[in-house]
């Protein structure tokens, strides 16, 4: 015991961090290159390369019976793979599933999982054998086409890579997650595959623009839509990128219902956790409109089916379904194999150049072969041929020898013959002696010589040799009639938050002190011509409603300030309320600088440059620059106009190409129209021009409005509800900067004017008082009057409450018939008349 303790010669002094640097390399090369990532040749790891090689050798073909998959696997891991039997069994499993490859490489009889994450059947249920494809990976295995390698106890021989006639990294791809790296390359189109193979051997300075004329890009097995080429160009070009698939819907009817039917998914995706995945969010009402989801997949394909509630909108679902669930995916290309026993990103073209260049060594390889076959066979045809010129000769030579060694001498000797040629001379039966025979031998001779012939040529010309990969891809063409079954869509526009909301009309209000809301039109029901409207938001006492109007959700608001600053806001961002409710600081929304204040708000939903935006301000001033000039706004605004020190604003306009006309009303009731023309397009930064001067010191302007042509009829209302429609070429054209003309006759009852829109019948006219009721009224039950006239009383206005501003809005579809309460106020006509003028409708008349 003290000899074995005691003794230091079989001791080393060994570095344990270099110890275990050493080890960890040691296994990491062989996850890398034993275990986890495929051959560039031939697409395959390991595993899968030994399962169809097992089955090679058990001739389990495409033509032959199943065989039981538990007899494959044991086979497989008692001579090539020394690993678990359930590794090698889920490999064959997935080569045989036709939605994980895009050609399967094994046929499978029995239960071998679904797409809805099913296991497959235990390997002793289940049967299979080589599919055709597989049998072109295998082909001129037995003709000295690859190198082959001792399997893991040296016992036995095995391939180190297939010979694969078929592109099959590329065709069916390849995922793995090695050690410090991973693959994921996608499954591709067979005939795009080859179509780009033949272009690269006709052009080998082929570029990938021209590649990709043929392939399109991934041809994922469950099909689905590919959006966007740039990631799959960034992908082939260097190696890696990302693609997005998106499932493949349509939309059906079900009553007044919509439902939506997904017909494909993408690729990898598990139905059942998908279903899973949308019920959750819909339990937690993060997808809203969904009533119903049913699975009615079968045989024939994928049938999912998600139906909405009565009043959702299909698209608003549907996009935040593929913003939120696995509806879309995206899937990161790692073009990443083994060449020369090491790892590297490829670029498309040199996986395609790579494979054709592993063709030439297969065919050039098995071109020797067959090679030296047939001139091994020619040498004996040869030594029979002189056999047969010679046999009267050669039998009596063999009879007078001693024995078969003396006999073959002789021969040799006699003849000038190899050992070979007098063996098969000896061996040679009595039937080849005859003239049948003779002939025979002397056809086959001259044809192996042909063919020794062509096959040196193949050898010495790179030319043949091209032909004849192009005959084998043209061959492969004809044989597997594979036509793309992913869609590519050209543009790919992320899904953004505008994409998840609907787009309906809001009512949008801001008050003095700076709260902003929105409210759904459709809240604020229609009333008769003279009603008194419904509370529209609840203000503090020394608060009221300043403006508001009616947009679309995903309009853009620009918000011009007392500064002459313009700030953007699409309308969604603005937090949805109830009638009554405040609403929140615009401060909070929009970054205002300190005391800054807004003074007008545009809604537009585009920023053309066939478009421009006209400022009116309160002393009369008019400008007017391109709308293309706003459409790039920083946080802090840019700036819209300058003002003077005395001047504010007072409204904006959206100019297009059709305006002929612009429109200012004054606070005393007068007006101008002049061509938009005499105010040209200028700079943001500039004054402006005089639009219309003032007769009275204290008037001011309090609107303005776009005209298209000369019958347009202009509404214009007063403080005291009074309002008329005027056609306006009742309004005499003149040139900017004239005084006007009257637009309406004032009075103490009528009060001064508040504002002006263009009538449109097909939508309704909003106004605004100061203690905060809006009323919706029919532009139609309107009277129409003259210029100088005052008009009818459109809303009913109580004590000091007034009406402050004015807004067009979409048509109430039904209206609604008879008088209603609305929150305690009274709707319907005012009794009180301004005067004892009407006329036999009710209509109150002021002249």
């Amino acid at each position: 015991m003290d000899n074995i303790f005691n003794t230091n010669q079989d001791i080393k002094t060994i570095n344990i961090e270099e110890s275990i640097k050493t080890s960890y390399l040691d296994y990491s090369m062989s996850v890398i290159i034993g275990r986890a990532l495929p051959d560039a040749r031939d697409g395959l790891k390991p595993v899968h390369r030994r399962i169809l090689y097992a089955m090679n050798d058990l001739a389990i073909s495409s033509r032959s019976p199943y065989k039981k998959s538990a007899r494959i696997v044991g086979d497989v891991i008692g001579k090539y793979h020394p690993h678990g039997d359930t590794a090698v069994y889920d490999a064959l499993v997935r080569m045989a599933q036709p939605f994980s490859m895009r050609i399967p490489m094994v046929d499978g009889q029995g239960n071998f999982g679904s797409i809805d994450g099913d296991s497959a059947a235990a390997m002793r249920y289940t049967e299979a054998r080589m599919t055709v494809l597989a049998e072109e990976l295998l082909r001129d295995l037995d003709k000295d086409t690859v190198d082959f390698v001792p399997n893991y106890d040296d016992s036995m021989m095995e391939p180190d890579v297939l010979p694969s006639r078929v592109p099959n990294l590329l065709l069916n791809g390849s995922s793995g997650i090695a050690v410090g790296m991973a693959t994921n390359i996608p499954p591709h189109c067979l005939d795009e595959l080859l179509d780009a193979l033949l272009l690269l051997i006709e052009n080998p300075d082929a570029t990938l623009e021209e590649i990709m004329e043929f392939i399109k890009g991934p041809d994922f097995p469950t099909s689905g839509i590919i959006f966007g080429k740039k990631g799959i160009l960034e992908a082939y070009r260097t190696g890696r990128g990302r693609v997005r698939i998106r499932s493949k819907v349509h939309i059906e009817k079900k009553g007044n219902k919509d439902i939506i039917v997904i017909d494909e998914l993408p690729y990898q995706v598990n139905k059942v956790r998908l279903i899973e995945q949308i019920v959750a969010l819909v339990k937690e009402k993060m997808i809203e409109g969904i009533s119903e989801i049913r699975d009615e997949s079968d045989r024939d394909g994928i049938r999912l089916v998600i139906e909405l509630k009565r009043e959702a909108m299909s698209d608003i679902v549907l996009n935040n379904l593929y913003k939120s669930t696995n509806l879309e995916v995206t899937f990161g290309v790692i073009l990443l194999a083994i060449q020369n026993k090491e790892p590297k990103i490829f670029t498309l073209i040199e996986l395609l150049k790579l494979f054709l260049r592993h063709r030439k060594t297969v065919i050039i390889r098995r071109t020797i072969f067959e090679l030296e076959k047939a001139k091994a066979k020619a040498h004996i045809l040869e030594g029979l041929k002189i056999a047969l010129d010679n046999i009267d000769e050669i039998i009596a030579l063999i009879k007078g020898s001693a024995d078969t060694k003396s006999a073959k001498d002789g021969l040799i000797e006699r003849f000038n013959l190899s050992e070979v040629q007098a063996g098969a001379i000896l061996d040679m039966r009595l039937q080849r002696l005859t003239g049948l025979e003779r002939d025979k031998i002397e056809n086959e001779l001259a044809e192996l010589l042909l063919e020794i012939a062509r096959l040196s040529d193949i050898l010495r010309s790179e030319e043949l040799l091209n032909n004849l990969i192009k005959e084998e891809l043209v061959e492969l063409k004809d044989k597997f009639k594979s036509k793309r079954i992913t869609e590519i869509v050209d543009d790919y526009d992320d899904i953004d938050v505008e994409d998840l909301i609907a787009n309906e009309p809001m009512v949008v209000t801001i008050t003095h002190r700076g709260y902003i809301k929105r409210v759904p039109l459709k809240q604020y029901e229609k009333q008769k011509r003279g009603g008194k409207g419904k509370i529209a938001v609840t203000t503090y006492d020394d608060d009221f409603i300043e403006s508001f109007f009616v947009s679309d959700t995903h309009d853009t608001l620009m918000f011009v300030t007392d500064r002459g600053q313009l700030y953007w806001l699409k309308v969604y961002k603005i937090p949805e309320g109830s009638r009554t409710a405040k609403g929140k600081a615009v401060v909070n929304l929009v970054q205002l600088q300190a005391d800054e204040k807004i003074m007008a708000i545009i809604p537009t939903t585009d920023f053309d440059e066939t478009k421009s935006l006209a400022f009116f301000t309160k002393n009369g001033v008019i400008k007017r620059t391109n709308l293309s000039e706003f459409k790039n706004i920083r946080s802090v605004g840019v700036r819209a106009i300058t003002l003077d020190d005395d001047d504010e604003l007072v409204t904006a306009k959206v100019v297009t190409h059709d305006t002929k006309y612009l429109f200012i009303v004054t606070k005393k009731g007068m007006c101008i129209r002049f061509e938009v023309g005499d105010a040209r397009e200028i700079g943001r930064t500039a004054r402006g021009v005089t639009g219309i001067r003032f007769k009275e010191e204290n008037d001011r302007v309090v609107g303005a409005a776009v005209i298209y042509n000369d019958q347009e009829e202009l509404l214009t209302v007063t403080e005291k509800g009074i309002g008329k429609r005027t056609t306006a070429d009742e309004y005499r054209l003149q040139n900017r900067g004239g005084k006007g003309v009257i637009a309406m006759k004032l009075t103490p009852k009528t009060a001064d004017l508040v504002g002006v829109v263009i009538v449109d019948e097909d939508k309704d006219l909003m106004a605004l008082t100061s203690s905060g009721k809006m009323i919706r009224v029919d532009m139609e039950t309107i009277r129409k009057a003259g210029r100088n006239t005052s008009g009818v009383k459109v809303v009913s206005v109580e004590g000091k409450d007034v009406v402050q501003s004015l807004a067009r809005c979409p048509k109430e579809e039904n209206e609604e018939e008879g008088d209603e309460n609305l929150d305690g106020i009274e709707s319907g006509l005012d009794e009180t008349l301004l005067s004892d003028n009407t006329t036999e409708s009710g209509d109150e008349i002021v002249e």
